[in-house]
């Protein structure tokens, strides 16, 4: 906030008591969208209003965007419908979707009603795609031409159009039916022959989304073909947008925001931590810390199976916990690594079997690692005799062969829990590391104690 008073001058309160509007105003021009959203997002409803209404309508509709769904719809509730009108006309049809999803039914009517014949048909367009499809996240302000064009005529037809277009960048030629066949940079029209003809620079390769996708497909498509923009057509080959990278950052932040609260043990939170309600924030937060609280009393039942051994060598206790956090530790890397693949398509569900063997081929090689510092760990502590008794060689192989089990097993659930989540239909990301924890504890247990009972029979059992 300082330094955008600096930006300024005087501070924006004493501008807006002294009514020194037009001062207030030029200065606001001059700064980026996202600065003005910031500075306006502090003060209170008042202020914000009226500094709002100052801003021209082209620069309005670009601040209103770097607004979060409560201060938006605080601002729509206090500039005027005539103003209200003019900002949603402006706004660009993917910011305005998005606006229109976060808004309550009966305001979403009222804005969608003042709207003019042609924006309100694009946007009820966008609306009908499935939620979190790319046809949600796409803009229909793009640049296309026709292939029997002269490249002087695309030039003619690109600088009359591409004012209003999302990006210039990439220009999309279609047949007369409308179908996507080819994109082309603009730089190949730049240094074309302006007599060439389109279809001479054409190559017919090129990479488009489906309208009906799921939108985390567009995040790894221009991921994965570094493109500042995709096309997007519809089942036919019909293009009807475009999507631009940075409507994706926001879709990949959004998506990684929710795998890792997933992976914490929550139900995802659809706010900002601060912003979000308590009541709702402990309601998701409650459910999965219920059921993994169950979970964790089967463990206090596996234990009293071995209620008997641990009577006759209270010493297998101090081990317990080292051995199944490790388990839980090692389930939550190979969890977390998988899910992680499979969030960026490096890993597809036909590729279980490969994991399956990498994974165990770790899990026995990260057990063998800890079983036998666990093993040296009781062999060569000074007064191992006295502090575990004679047996204590026994103990420590004890402790290394439960070690290499439980690790081997937890690295085995963690990499097929999310495989299997996405068979029933489900997300990944559930396959949180808590839950991994949870059922690597139960049967760290069992794993332990058999081993014990097997190698300390007829000794300390």
């Amino acid at each position: 906030m300082e330094s955008l008073n600096r930006l300024i001058g005087p501070d924006v309160g004493a501008l807006l008591e002294e009514r020194r509007y037009d001062q207030l105003r030029s200065a606001l021009i001059e700064i980026e969208p996202a600065d003005v959203a910031d500075l306006i997002a502090v003060l209170d409803d008042e202020q914000a209003a009226v500094t709002f209404r100052l801003l021209p309508r082209d620069l309005a509709a670009d601040v209103f965007t770097y607004f979060d769904a409560e201060q938006q719809e605080a601002l729509i509730g206090r500039i005027g419908t005539e103003r209200v009108a003019i900002l949603i006309n402006e706004m660009e049809p993917d910011d305005r979707t998005a606006l229109l999803e976060e808004l309550p039914a009966q305001v979403t009517n009222r804005l969608i009603a003042l709207l003019t014949p042609a924006e309100r048909s694009i946007t009820q367009t966008i609306l009908n795609y499935p939620e979190e499809s790319i046809g949600r996240l796409m803009t229909p302000d793009y640049v296309r031409v026709r292939r029997n064009q002269t490249i002087a005529e695309a030039m003619h037809h690109i600088r009359r159009w591409g004012r209003d277009a999302e990006t210039v960048n990439v220009i999309y030629v279609v047949d007369d039916d409308g179908m996507l066949i080819d994109d082309l940079k603009i730089r190949q029209f730049l240094l074309a022959d302006p007599d060439q003809t389109v279809d001479s620079i054409m190559d017919e390769s090129f990479v488009a989304l489906r309208a009906t996708d799921d939108r985390e497909e567009a995040v790894r498509q221009i991921e994965r073909y570094d493109r500042v923009a995709l096309p997007v057509v519809d089942s036919r080959g019909i293009l009807v947008g475009i999507v631009t990278a940075d409507d994706v950052a926001d879709v990949a932040e959004e998506e990684a925001t929710e795998d890792i609260q997933k992976m914490g043990g929550m139900e995802a939170l659809h706010a900002p931590y601060l912003e979000s309600a308590f009541s709702s924030m402990v309601r998701k937060r409650a459910g999965w810390l219920s059921v993994l609280f169950v979970g964790q009393m089967l463990t206090a039942t596996a234990m009293g199976i071995f209620e008997g051994e641990i009577e006759k060598a209270v010493v297998l206790a101090l081990f317990l916990p080292l051995i199944i956090s490790s388990g839980g530790n090692a389930g939550s890397q190979a969890t977390s690594l998988v899910i992680r693949a499979m969030a960026v398509g490096e890993v597809e569900p036909r590729d279980w079997g490969q994991v399956l063997r990498r994974e165990l081929a770790a899990g026995l090689s990260l057990g063998l690692l800890l079983g036998a510092i666990g093993l040296l760990r009781v062999v060569l502590w000074p007064g191992s005799a006295e502090a575990y008794g004679s047996h204590y060689f026994l103990l420590a192989l004890t402790l290394a062969v439960s070690t290499l089990g439980v690790v081997t097993f937890g690295t085995f659930a963690g990499s097929m829990l999310p495989f299997l989540l996405r068979r029933v239909g489900l997300d990944p990301a559930a396959a949180s590391a808590p839950f991994v924890a949870t059922l690597v504890d139960v049967t760290g247990v069992l794993i332990y104690f058999t081993t014990a009972a097997f190698l300390l029979r007829g000794t300390m059992l």
